[in-house]
């Protein structure tokens, strides 16, 4: 069953925005070509381009398909006008880890959030199977590890991302799941499209990551522990910590509206693939949560 919000109409959007993008991308990368595998590869033309194998993996994120396999099967068999020259499926998941690197960079460039001065951080959780089945994983054998979250232990990975008030994602990145949630924010490359207020939970606390990241033009805005002296806040951040469950929402919706997290991957090439894929689609979603700052304005001017 494809989802109401998923047209054809809506997929070729989709199609053009992408193929635009690997048309202008295309010169670039033949310039600087990424290596590839001593395997022989045939020279002759794909019979499917790259920009419809993102589109199909973008709508299958916007789909209620939650099987590649099902949803490729159904374009094959309803969608042909959309994509005449189709492959088998087979060859279709051979395709998909060709296509990573300008799907990262579509992403990167055309459905990243721009920072407003108002950012939130916060990390998930991204399991990849039942913590007690971990010993017979060999799909991510020596990536994925055990670690424990607020829900529990689990095994996968952590991914870290930055929202700003619209509910954008401007920021992400993936790490281990043992990794301190501070560690990221050390990273230039991480923070280097942030300013303004920068909210988080208690994890961040830290007076050398407060001091790095002021430097840089980023205040950090955290709740205080029990053990803490008190120290005076604006009203706006008080009301904006409690506002700060805005990314908890955003999670969610990654992880129930588009298909971040399922324990179905056969490959690591296949996970990062659906990972990109998910947080291009995320961008695509017609409603998403968001802060309404006139309110936070008034509740502010209230207090």
């Amino acid at each position: 069953m494809v989802s109401s919000a998923l047209t054809p109409t809506k997929v070729l959007e989709i199609f053009y925005m992408i193929d635009d993008f690997c048309k202008e991308i295309e010169p670039n990368l033949a310039k600087k070509p990424l290596p590839t595998s001593d395997k022989k590869r045939r020279k002759r033309a794909f019979v499917m381009s790259d920009s419809e194998i993102m589109t199909i993996l973008v709508a299958f994120q916007l789909s209620q398909y939650r099987n590649l396999k099902a949803f490729y099967l159904m374009i094959c068999r309803e969608w042909r006008s959309l994509f005449p020259k189709v492959l088998s499926y087979n060859r279709f998941v051979e395709r998909q880890k060709m296509v990573v690197v300008k799907l990262s960079l579509f992403q990167q460039i055309h459905c990243a959030g721009k920072c407003t001065g108002f950012s939130i951080i916060d990390s998930t959780p991204i399991k990849m199977c039942h913590v007690k089945r971990s010993h017979r994983n060999k799909v991510f054998l020596g990536t994925a590890q055990k670690s424990k979250g607020t829900m529990g232990w689990y095994h996968g990975f952590k991914l870290h991302i930055i929202i700003n008030d619209m509910g954008e994602i401007v920021e992400w990145k993936l790490t281990k799941s043992t990794t301190d949630d501070r560690i990221p924010l050390k990273e230039s490359s991480f923070t280097k499209k942030i300013l303004g207020k920068f909210y988080a939970d208690k994890g961040y606390i830290s007076k050398s990551l407060f001091d790095e990241l002021f430097v840089d033009g980023i205040h950090l805005v955290t709740k205080i522990r029990k053990n803490m002296k008190n120290q005076l806040m604006d009203m706006r951040d008080k009301i904006m910590l409690r506002k700060r469950s805005l990314v908890e929402t955003v999670n969610d919706e990654l992880k129930n509206i588009v298909q971040i997290e399922h324990t179905r991957h056969r490959s690591f090439d296949g996970f990062c693939v659906n990972l990109i894929a998910a947080i291009t689609a995320y961008h695509f979603l017609t409603k998403k949560p968001k802060l309404d700052l006139e309110i936070i304005e008034r509740e502010r001017s209230i207090a």
